[in-house]
């Protein structure tokens, strides 16, 4: 096991992980930072316990709807999901690379 030092929200925590699976922990530090953030400077909800339930929510609502029968994703993994997102991602970048001339 690794120990990494993150923080949330302004907190400090020393997190555990296994060893290669570094970056996919910062990953979801950083998301979890950044919904909670969110959440606070939105200024409806004091309190960093409730902030944290908040954000929870909101991020399994995310990964429900994923699973639902709805929306472009219903039904998909979420490693489905992210290959989906990058092959997205190349066809932008290949499409918009002529306009990079333009400026």
């Amino acid at each position: 096991m690794i120990q990494l030092d993150v923080t949330i929200m302004g907190q400090a925590y020393k997190l555990a992980c296994k060893e290669g699976e570094e970056q996919a922990l910062q990953q979801a530090v950083d998301y979890l930072d950044q919904k909670m953030c969110a959440i606070r400077d939105a200024g409806k909800i004091k309190g960093t316990d409730r902030i944290a339930v908040m954000a929870a929510l909101g991020i399994a609502a995310e990964l429900l709807a994923t699973k639902s029968g709805e929306g472009p994703f219903a039904g998909m993994a979420l490693a489905e999901v992210k290959e989906k997102i990058a092959v997205m991602h190349t066809v932008l970048d290949t499409a918009l690379a002529p306009q990079e001339n333009l400026f």
